[in-house]
């Protein structure tokens, strides 16, 4: 089969969709397949202007300039061919292979929701409500989606209808995420490196600044349980880009906030080890698609407490602690801070015994994220597809 993959272009600087197209690549080759990646190029983007027209630059590379060199080159192409789409947020170019196989990998529904209105902590600008409906204008075209969870496939239904096939396919984690051979050990070799005492341990959190993931809200939580004066007095790592303007006013003001640590840049192999040497992975997320961090925690053998919530729910399972969604009516006068700084100090505070057995129950649960047995359901979607569609 030969797969021509579309993806996101490389400067508009999107952290997991890069991983998740190369996954896609290096499953399907290991697989046997052919695989082309088709993306822009920063033709117009690239060129000398001030930073404010950067963006539209880059929709001229991605709506002008791309289309025209898609439909060259499609003509090139080998009649086993199935054109797939990387993310649903690709829709602009779906139209030119709306009419041969294909296959649309959709994330999440976020921005299209908050577009029309239905996510009010994320208001759009009345240009991003016409790049969205520009957006799926496009992917409602497709005949074929997989999506990386229930809760997303439901979602996508509200835009697609009934009639489009779908599928689910869980996102596989890394094998590379692994339990720490030597806790002690490891922990006293990255305090070395990061220049943090973590000798007692630490609260971890893993995510970008999206207004979904919530990075607020692990500090307010984490505040809260110092307040409450926990035995263990832990810091908390939050492993991702810097922290913009609000959020590193709010580190600022913070009592804790020398036991607070932006980690930015950090390797993929000092991940896997703060994974698998944390006390707890804190992921108090409002939304996802999926939520990979989840998942991978519990494949180091780190507890995760997440909201409780689908997604999230969905791949933590019952081997997941959970807090309440922020919008959850709380009832005796208490926080949504407070009851979810009570979760914090229950799992710090777990006897060997309670976090050996939390720690199996990871385990047994990320087994249904298998990396290699989601690349074979892609792949019999992919010939089903390709086979079903060229025989029309």
């Amino acid at each position: 089969m030969n797969i021509v993959l579309f993806a996101h272009p490389l400067f508009i600087g999107h952290a997991s969709m890069p991983r998740y197209t190369q996954w896609l690549v290096d499953g399907m080759t290991a697989r046997g397949h052919r695989v082309q990646v088709w993306m822009p190029e920063p033709h117009v983007h690239n060129l000398p202007v001030p930073t404010r027209f950067k963006k539209w630059m880059g929709y001229i590379d991605q709506y002008l300039l791309f289309p025209r060199w898609v439909r060259r080159h499609m003509a090139a192409q080998p009649a086993d061919t199935l054109y797939v789409f990387s993310d649903h947020a690709l829709g602009p170019w779906v139209p030119l292979a709306a009419a041969q196989p294909h296959v649309i990998h959709c994330h999440d529904l976020l921005a299209q929701q908050s577009a029309l209105g239905q996510v009010p902590q994320n208001p759009v600008s009345a240009t991003g409500r016409v790049y969205q409906r520009y957006i799926r204008s496009g992917y409602t075209q497709g005949r074929v989606f997989i999506a990386i969870s229930r809760k997303t496939e439901q979602e996508l239904r509200t835009f697609i209808g009934p009639a489009p096939e779908s599928h689910v396919v869980y996102n596989g984690v890394n094998p590379r995420f692994h339990p720490a051979a030597d806790i002690e050990g490891q922990r006293a070799a990255l305090g070395r490196q990061l220049g943090i005492d973590l000798s007692r341990g630490f609260v971890l959190h893993v995510g970008v600044n999206t207004w979904y993931k919530n990075r607020p809200g692990v500090l307010e939580i984490y505040d809260r349980w110092r307040h409450g004066a926990p035995a263990e007095a832990l810091p908390l790592l939050m492993v991702g880009p810097p922290p913009p303007p609000a959020l590193a006013e709010r580190h600022a003001a913070s009592p804790n906030a020398a036991d607070v640590h932006f980690l930015t840049g950090i390797s993929d192999e000092v991940l896997v080890a703060l994974y698998g040497v944390a006390t707890v992975f804190l992921f108090p997320s409002i939304a996802e698609g999926f939520g990979w961090p989840i998942a991978e925690a519990m494949a180091a053998g780190c507890p995760v407490i997440t909201t409780d919530a689908a997604p999230m729910t969905e791949v933590a399972g019952e081997a997941g602690f959970y807090i309440p969604p922020m919008d959850a009516p709380m009832s005796g006068g208490a926080s949504w801070a407070s009851r979810s700084a009570e979760v914090v100090d229950q799992v710090v505070a777990l006897s060997p015994e309670a976090r050996r057995d939390a720690i199996a129950h990871g385990f047994e649960q990320v087994r249904r994220f298998d990396s290699e047995a989601a690349l074979d359901r892609i792949e019999a979607i992919y010939r089903k597809t390709l086979a079903a569609q060229s025989a029309t």
